[in-house]
């Protein structure tokens, strides 16, 4: 470490990226200090910093969002620099001057550089002077709606409409015919408005099956600047990356050597330092700039695997003033890395954000070519005030069908309870053999969602017999403990055996699952138990491994299952699957409501932003009453049939819970 290296950092983030920044700050040495709101007290970034800080209540505009508390709380803890990880503060010049007036070393590049790429419009302006390919769009000044319909027109539909500030794909629409584009628009501005605080809008020329290919930057304060290959991010679900990779399945090395002196050229237009990525779209024939992302990104791992290279590690090394780690004749590709991001959301329910405690997270062990990214422990609370994103799995094989079979293997291995996740629809993408064979593009999903976001189907019965193993093994371990604390343990009545005199002991566990009972019948077989479900049956047994999945044998068939039973839900995860049970207590049981009838109700927490609707008004179905926003995504909820508003019992600002009334309508209106 040279002496021109701080010894302490403050990191402006939260979750995963602040778990990873101090991992390497630590090995480098250096001090690191967190800031927390008050939803984040408990979080493991704060338990792995060496200082940590509490900077305002949930919401992140009073907290990670607020430029005066971050600044304070680096000079309060004697901070040196500051690292501003992605998303929050990490593009916004206002806060890396804020960081150079306080005498703070910003990890980032110069004001001056994010707001020449922080405007769509102006990027895209800047690289057309500097020769780097555009696509056909209208990118200027002038807002005015029949303006930007006319600018759509004449570049040819379909045409997308984008955000001119921010990303993560909030802010866009496709749009396929003039008849539409009015609608598509004030959608897209009231989204970017929400997320960004910016309504400008951009027009482009949308391009059918579109790769999204990225390259990597890396600048320092002496002149040097090279790129570090690229990664492919075609694999989305609304305009939101799911699985990344490096290097771009299928790129010829004349095409990514263009991409890579483009992207150089991008990053030395704007007088760039640090890290930096250049994201194109490109087809068969070409590939054009679409942005610049003026930070680390959130799938910067599938490059360190790719590499060798620590790329926080050369983030901080720039900082301080150092010259970048290696030259451009020294970075080469090794093998192939394959990133999946794990989310807290529904799939079945278009991708809503799903909350809750995770009463399960087990992952398996990371190793050379096995790394997992995240902020969450078992116990963790997902809550709507932040990103859905749980973790990421990172898998490096020395091919990409070595990386693939790695990755699907530990997907299969990992277990989480308590809130619906993605993990299946990326075990399923894995699985997939177009996926397989690198035909991928920014419509993958969509294109073959008929088999990727499929319905499950009738739950087997190894999934049955699973939950059914975990209920009994639990309750065999409750009584256990029972038995432990009891005055005389050794009683017959604190028995476990499951023996009955003259008889066999049977049961039913009552489950259900989309709205289907599936009883299973169990009765005790010298050490099993026979499990029966739907004319089925089969003999099983099962034990608790210690890092808590189950081991199962079911008719002499052995595997592992991840099986936890949270109150009156079982959740098992079996053979790459995840199985949601409801299992009744028969005393708190009650007759559940049967769909909402006249009402719109909240499909998930959040906030309510805007309400469109009042008593007495006439509304057709579909027209749009009230927008929620939550975990950065805008719903906008519209009325389920024709009718009148009887009530409207929100207001705007309120947060709301998942299944809370939000308008009535009159019966009969």
């Amino acid at each position: 470490m040279g002496k021109s290296m701080f010894s302490s950092l403050l990191i402006a983030n939260r979750g995963e990226i602040a778990c990873r920044i101090a991992r390497t700050a630590r090995r480098m040495g250096i001090t690191t200090i967190a800031v927390y709101s008050d939803a984040d007290a408990n979080a493991l970034h704060v338990a792995e910093a060496d200082i940590a800080m509490r900077i305002g209540p949930a919401p992140a505009r009073e907290s990670y969002l607020s430029i005066e508390r971050i600044i304070d709380a680096a000079r309060r803890t004697g901070a040196e620099a500051v690292h501003p990880g992605y998303g929050f503060l990490s593009e916004n010049p206002a806060f890396a001057e804020a960081c150079e007036q306080a005498g703070l070393i910003f990890v980032g590049p110069p004001a001056s550089a994010m707001r020449a790429m922080g405007s769509k419009s102006a990027a895209k302006s800047l690289m057309e002077t500097s020769g780097v390919p555009l696509l056909p769009g209208y990118h200027g000044a002038e807002q005015d709606v029949d303006f930007l319909a006319n600018a759509a027109s004449g570049i040819g539909f379909p045409v997308v409409i984008k955000a001119v500030s921010g990303g993560g794909g909030r802010g866009m629409r496709v749009v396929t015919e003039l008849g539409s584009f009015a609608a598509a628009l004030a959608s897209a501005r009231q989204e970017a408005a929400s997320a960004f605080g910016d309504e400008r809008v951009l027009i482009e020329r949308y391009l059918q099956r579109p790769r999204h290919i990225e390259v990597q930057v890396f600048a320092d304060t002496h002149g040097n600047a090279v790129h570090l290959f690229e990664r492919d991010c075609s694999t989305q679900r609304r305009h939101q990356k799911v699985i990344e990779e490096a290097p771009a399945p299928g790129l010829d090395p004349e095409r990514r050597a263009a991409m890579g002196h483009a992207a150089v050229a991008a990053a030395q237009a704007v007088g760039y330092v640090g890290a930096g990525t250049v994201e194109f779209v490109a087809d068969a024939d070409s590939f054009f700039f679409l942005e610049m992302n003026t930070r680390l990104q959130v799938e910067h791992p599938v490059t360190e695997m790719v590499t060798g290279f620590d790329l926080v590690e050369w983030q901080l090394r720039v900082a301080a003033g150092e010259n970048l780690p290696a030259a451009q004749q020294d970075i080469r590709l090794h093998g192939h890395a394959i990133e999946a991001r794990i989310y807290a959301e529904d799939p079945s329910r278009d991708f809503a954000p799903s909350i809750g405690r995770l009463t399960a997270f087990r992952t398996p062990p990371e190793s050379a070519s096995m790394r997992l990214d995240t902020g969450v422990r078992a116990g963790d609370t997902i809550t709507t005030h932040y990103d859905a994103m749980i973790a990421k799995l990172i898998c490096h094989g020395a091919t990409r069908d070595g990386a693939l079979a790695k990755l699907r293997a530990a997907l299969s291995a990992c277990d989480i309870a308590g809130v619906t996740t993605n993990i299946d629809l990326l075990g399923r993408i894995a699985a997939s053999e177009a996926f397989a064979t690198g035909s991928i593009d920014t419509g993958f999903i969509e294109r073959h969602a008929d088999t990727l976001l499929a319905p499950q189907p009738t739950p087997p019965l190894a999934a049955l017999a699973a939950a059914a193993l975990g209920v009994l093994t639990d309750e065999a371990e409750q009584s256990a403990r029972a038995a432990a604390t009891s005055d005389d343990p050794w009683s017959p009545w604190q028995a476990r055996d499951g023996w009955w005199l003259n008889a066999s002991p049977e049961r039913v566990l009552r489950f259900a699952a989309d709205g289907a009972d599936h009883p299973v019948g169990l009765r005790r077989s010298g050490g099993a138990w026979r499990i029966t479900a739907a004319d089925q049956s089969l003999v099983a047994r099962a034990s608790r491994l210690p890092e808590g999945r189950l081991a199962i044998d079911l008719d002499g068939i052995r595997e592992h299952a991840g099986v936890e039973r949270s109150e009156q839900h079982v959740t098992v995860r079996l053979r790459g699957e995840t199985w949601r049970f409801h299992l009744p207590d028969p005393v708190l049981a009650a007759e559940e409501e049967s769909g909402s009838g006249g009402r719109l109700v909240a499909p998930i927490p959040g906030q309510v932003t805007e309400i469109l609707a009042e008593p007495g008004q006439q509304v057709k179905r579909g027209d749009v009453l009230v927008i929620l926003e939550a975990m950065k995504t805008v719903f906008r909820l519209a009325a389920p049939a024709d009718g009148m508003v009887d009530s409207v019992p929100c207001r705007a600002g309120e947060t709301v819970e998942e299944g809370q009334l939000l308008v009535s309508f009159a019966e009969g209106g």
